[in-house]
């Protein structure tokens, strides 16, 4: 879990009132210093007491803190990250940690990574931009104090558990550790390894819930990064008091939705994976369907979708015509991207995007004209038969859990190799036989003899439903190979080899 840590130190000192960027000043809150400008003297720290700073630079501007200015100012700083890394969580005003576990994969490092979110920020500006410190380690808590306590280069931490052990206690110092930390420079104990080898369940047995908090933190155990939540309602819909009658109309509508909905997300640094397309015609009838995707759906791919759906439900009415119009016309359009994510799929080296993007485009249309249950996939499922292995799901859609283990080592199933073709269910076959051989089987109008046979393999049926035991023959003939299942005395196809 590689988190960055983004700090602006001088971040509530970029407010209109603020004094120019070479005179002292310090921020307050609550009586206690929150920032200081670089000119300020060296004694003067972050969490010191303001009467204690005034007494140290006596002519410097004392400002209350306006956190609320403070995140006006930075949603725009936010955006920019978000350009890069689309999930950003906000700790404060000049604070982000950022889970940028997925973006090292796209621009190839951590390296890569930190450099296009700092030069996304200097992009806004001078200061406070430039002033951003940068930490990374595996945890928010240790990018956090990689951040604050490292250089003003980027502090890229490639050993968490060692750095984090050679940490002073005094980094875990706040309004609730106070207490525990002195208590444990009392017992002689001054660093974050020191506290990891403490044994956990006599620290909780001392301090409680914070003393579980900070060993764990020691340890290394850190929590996930909580990005800012994505906008319930990201839906575009359109109402007609004339119905859209014409076909041209119809493709129009389509890409314009298309385009609204796909810059709205690209505003939340957002992609869709699922949209559900809804329609309402003049008379009444309203219809929806949803259209899935591995892939991100862009403007043009979502724009299809949108229109290939519209058309067929509009040329299901027994009475259309394409040329005038189209009766009734559509009243109302709802585009809803009801799974959306912070992420894209990443392509492999060899893969062809142009040839999949097209493949699914014509998936997409077969799907739209046939009905969704008539575009299907395969996915192994566990059996020991030929057709009980495969399942089957509709095209577009994730593949759902297996019913029956495909890895499970399914005792009594048909030996390899694996037919190339399976009937959805066993198939009548007329076959001779000679003293438990097989001889001559039918196949079409003509009897053919058999060249090559292996088997049986007894097949023990379930005895508890009522099924009584098969067995399984591999048939070679002149024409071909085939698998059959003898059962009650009958034979029946299984699979065809090639």
């Amino acid at each position: 879990m590689w988190i960055a840590c983004l700090w602006f130190p001088y971040w509530p000192l970029g407010r209109a009132d603020a004094p120019r960027w070479d005179d002292p000043a310090l921020v307050v809150e609550s009586g206690r210093v929150v920032a200081v400008s670089p000119t300020v003297d060296d004694d003067i720290r972050i969490g010191m007491e303001r009467r204690a700073a005034e007494s140290l630079m006596p002519g410097a501007v004392v400002l209350e803190r306006d956190p609320g200015e403070e995140m006006q100012r930075f949603e725009n700083v936010i955006r920019e990250m978000e350009e890069v890394v689309p999930r950003v969580e906000v700790v404060a005003p000049g604070t982000v940690l950022i889970d940028i576990g997925g973006a090292l994969r796209y621009y190839g490092g951590v390296e890569k990574v930190v450099e296009e979110l700092t030069e996304a920020v200097a992009a806004l500006g001078d200061e406070p931009w430039r002033y951003c410190r940068v930490g990374v380690a595996q945890g928010p808590f240790a990018a956090g104090i990689a951040a604050r306590t490292g250089p003003t280069t980027p502090h890229i931490v490639t050993d968490t558990n060692r750095y984090l052990a050679g940490l002073d206690l005094g980094v875990m110092a706040d309004a609730d550790r106070t207490e525990l930390v002195v208590t444990f420079r009392w017992l002689g104990i001054n660093t974050l390894g020191e506290v990891a080898r403490l044994p956990r369940d006599v620290v909780v047995s001392r301090f409680g819930p914070i003393g579980l908090e900070v060993h764990r933190l020691a340890s290394g155990e850190d929590r996930p990064t909580d990005p800012r939540p994505i906008p319930v309602e990201l839906a575009v819909e359109a109402h007609y008091e004339d119905p859209l009658v014409e076909l041209d109309s119809v493709a129009f509508v389509s890409r314009q939705l298309a385009a609204r909905l796909t810059d709205s997300l690209r505003e939340e640094g957002l992609s869709i994976h699922q949209v559900v397309v809804e329609m309402t015609r003049s008379d009444g009838v309203t219809r929806s369907r949803t259209w899935r995707s591995t892939d991100p759906l862009i403007e043009r791919t979502l724009s299809d979708r949108i229109w290939w759906q519209l058309r067929a439900w509009l040329e299901e009415h027994p009475d259309h015509h394409l040329d005038p119009g189209i009766p009734p016309g559509i009243i109302r359009i709802r585009i809803d991207p009801s799974r959306i994510s912070g992420e894209g799929r990443q392509l492999s080296f060899w893969e062809d995007t142009t040839s999949m993007i097209e493949t699914e485009r014509a998936l997409g249309r077969a799907q739209a004209l046939v009905g969704p249950d008539r575009v299907v996939v395969g996915y192994p499922e566990g059996g020991r038969l030929p057709a009980e292995r495969t399942g089957w799901r509709r095209w577009g859609e994730p593949e759902p859990p297996a019913d029956r283990d495909p890895d499970a080592p399914w005792p009594g199933a048909t030996p390899s190799p694996a037919p190339a073709l399976v009937p959805p269910r066993p198939q009548p076959l007329a076959m001779e036989w000679d003293g438990g051989m097989p001889v001559r089987v039918r196949m079409g109008s003509r009897w053919e003899p058999v060249l090559s046979w292996s088997g049986p393999w007894r097949l023990m049926g379930r005895w508890w439903n009522g099924e009584g035991n098969a067995d399984r023959y591999q048939i070679v003939t002149s024409v071909g190979a085939i698998l059959c299942v003898v059962w009650e005395g009958k034979t029946y196809l299984a699979g065809v080899y090639d």
